[in-house]
Parts: structure tokens; sequence; C-alpha cells
């Protein structure tokens, strides 16, 4: 068994908080259209659209603008206000701007692993945001290397851990997503950490492995001990 040597992390709901925005965003998105259209069918609406649009503008608070732009012009037949378009882009806006708060345990654990292992970070979405937020995490420091990538599969993974001492069997890869930071991870031959969030975007839902390499903890703060179990 080759031992851990390299602890990789996802940002967005792992490390600090982030679905939470989106949320009050589509709260703010039905509000803005109810006077439009019928608000019921508006949530999938939207979602199908996101999902329709990953492939052209990725992951990211820009592409859910431009989802949310495009649903409000098709559930109103074009019709949708001017100022409503307005508003929508000035909510984008505050959204690549909301300040970073770290969730529970991210801080310590992520200080008290640099010191004995090599330390990555994983992430999707727009390179600019995500450089923006790591920045005032504070804990840019800690890592050895970022990775922001389009999307997260077993090949990215791969890839990336194939640059580091150990590869993928001497990684662990830790997330909040089942679908793209544990499942894809274990694929790749590391070790996948489910590290529950109570909020989720439905995109990232997917079934736990039945895999000796997946492993669910309830914060970060349970990571070390973890660690030292497997070796």
């Amino acid at each position: 068994m080759v031992n851990l040597s390299t602890i990789a992390f996802d940002a967005d709901d792992t490390l600090w908080h982030n679905e939470r925005f989106f949320k009050l965003t589509e709260e703010r998105f039905a509000e803005l259209l109810r006077d439009h259209t019928d608000a019921k069918g508006l949530p999938k609406r939207l979602y199908e659209a996101e999902k329709r649009n990953l492939g052209h503008y990725g992951f990211g608070v820009k592409g859910f603008v431009l989802s949310m732009i495009e649903t409000a012009l098709d559930v109103t037949d074009h019709k949708v206000p001017g100022e409503v378009i307005r508003e929508l882009i000035d909510v984008g806006r505050d959204m690549l701007a909301h300040p970073i708060e770290l969730l529970p345990h991210a801080q310590e654990t992520v200080e008290a692993l640099a010191g004995r292992h090599r330390i990555l970070l994983i992430t999707k979405g727009d390179l600019l945001h995500q450089e923006r937020k790591l920045a005032q995490s504070g804990l840019g420091d800690f890592f050895d290397a970022v990775e922001i990538v389009s999307d997260k599969t077993p090949d990215v993974y791969a890839r990336i851990f194939a640059g580091h001492d150990g590869g993928a069997e001497g990684a662990m890869m830790v997330g909040n997503s089942m679908k793209s930071d544990v499942r894809p991870a274990i694929e790749a031959g590391s070790h996948g950490v489910f590290v529950p969030h109570d909020l989720a975007w439905d995109f990232e839902h997917a079934d736990a492995p039945e895999h000796p390499k997946y492993h669910e903890i309830a914060d970060l703060g349970a990571l070390p001990d973890l660690i030292k179990a497997i070796g």
C-alpha cells in the first residue's frame, strides 16, 4: 500500500461557503419575474438552462447569470423588461464580489496537514473568480499547487496526481460533491472523502460508491484522524 503523500481539496462549499449565494440569487430571480411569468416552473427551467449551457460557459457565476437571462427571455417570450435584465447583471456582479467565509475547521485542518503532506486545491469554475476567492480566503500560502479545471473527471485527476509523488494511489481528494470530487477521484485510483454540505446543487448529486477507498466525514475537523488511520 502506498502511503498518502498528497491531499487535495475542493474549494466551494468544502473550504468556504458558495452555494448559499446561488440560492439567494435564485430567490431574487423568481421575485424579478413574478409579474411576468408563472414562477411555479421557473426553478426547473433555470436548471435545464444551466445544464444545457455547461458545455458553452462552464461552471461558475458568469454561466449562471447568462442562464438566468436566457431563461428570463424564454419564459416571457422575449418580453422581459430591460430593467430586469439589468438587475440580473447587477446581481451577478454582486455574486462575484461576495465576501469569503470559511467553513468550520477549514483553516486549522489545511494548516495542520500542510506541514506533513503535499496540499493541492482542485476546483472548477471561472479562473479569475476562483483566484480571487483563494486570495481572500487566507489559505493560499498552504497550497503547494492550485488547479482550476473546466471539469473534474477521472482523467483530470489522474493527470494532476501523476505530477506528484505517489501518483493517484498516494493521493486523497476531499470535497462536498459526490459526483465531481469523490467518484471520479476514486476511479482515478485515489482515496475520495465526502464532506456533506447543507446546500448542494442538484447537478452534483450522485450515489456513494461501494469502494474501500471511499470515506465520509461530518466535517473537516475529522480529516486529520482519518488520514492517520489510512496511513
